[in-house]
């Protein structure tokens, strides 16, 4: 996630860190040759039809409520991701409360928050998709390498030293009823990893905009000449650029500068426990380079 102020003049034209140009920009610059391509023919060997705005105008409408839609879609589902990873990290913190307040024996209260320490960075490695880095950290006792389901089977540990400690029927009642709120934020954030927005949403915007884009230097021959590669690489940059924003948020638990910083928030979780466990409590993750991990 990127984060940074409102960016002046200079850093609203130069400003490559958190932009989708890098990304697009050998697209913009291929249309821009296409554009190129079309007035030189067009001036110079064969006269091409020449058309008005009219056509493209309610093109450019329908275009519009289509990238307006998906991106609608895609930052639903980066929001509601956000919302759950914020439950996530309340449930954290009141589980800490609570197993002081019903788990009476210290090694029982270790062991939970421990395991929910190792849960937590579990869930953000099987969102992310990545190599399993708990070995980095010296609070994780237990390995889950090898489950079927790793934040799955650290819950199940969990549960097993609520049903074993010496806590009563209420304390039990209680901290079952948080390890379910924090299974069920799991699988509300399961459920945004593994079920993309419906393929056809994304070939029918790539495709309109890909047409829009290559026929529109039709409609500029007569009013823009020579300027129509710039307008058409401007008009590119828009719609390129909001459709691959909307592919980043759509996919909200990527590494990308638009993903959720869930190394981040897995250290807030980190030091809202340390003080349980009477560990030192680490520092904040910080940005770099505008950059929240």
């Amino acid at each position: 996630m990127i984060l940074r102020d409102k960016p002046g003049v200079a850093q609203l034209f130069f400003a490559m860190r958190g932009s989708v140009l890098p990304v697009i920009l050998p697209r913009i610059i291929g249309f821009a040759l296409v554009a190129t391509l079309v007035v030189l023919v067009d001036t110079h060997i064969y006269a091409l039809p020449h058309t008005n705005a009219a056509p493209f105008a309610v093109f450019g409408v329908a275009l519009s409520l289509i990238l307006g839609f998906r991106n609608n879609a895609a930052y639903d589902r980066w929001w509601e991701a956000r919302r759950l990873w914020g439950q996530l990290i309340s449930d954290m913190r009141s589980l800490g409360r609570e197993a002081e307040l019903f788990l009476p024996e210290n090694v029982d209260r270790t062991k939970l928050l421990r395991l929910a320490l190792s849960f937590i960075h579990l869930h953000r490695i099987q969102l992310r998709r990545i190599d399993d880095d708990t070995k980095e950290h010296a609070w994780i006792e237990e390995d889950f390498s090898d489950a079927a389901h790793p934040p799955c089977s650290a819950l199940n540990r969990m549960n097993e030293v609520v049903v074993a400690s010496g806590a009563d029927g209420f304390g039990r009642r209680a901290l079952a009823e948080r390890l379910g709120n924090i299974a069920a934020a799991q699988a509300g954030c399961e459920r945004i990893a593994t079920t993309p927005l419906p393929y056809v949403y994304s070939l029918l915007v790539f495709r309109t905009t890909y047409l829009y884009v290559l026929l529109i230097p039709l409609a500029m021959l007569d009013s823009a000449g020579w300027l129509t590669p710039l307008f058409v690489a401007i008009v590119a940059y828009m719609l390129l650029g909001l459709a691959e924003v909307t592919e980043e948020l759509a996919h909200p638990f990527g590494e990308t500068v638009n993903g959720l910083p869930l190394d981040a928030l897995c250290r807030t979780v980190e030091r809202s426990l340390a003080p349980h466990l009477d560990l030192e409590t680490p520092p904040s993750l910080l940005p770099e380079n505008y950059y929240l991990s």
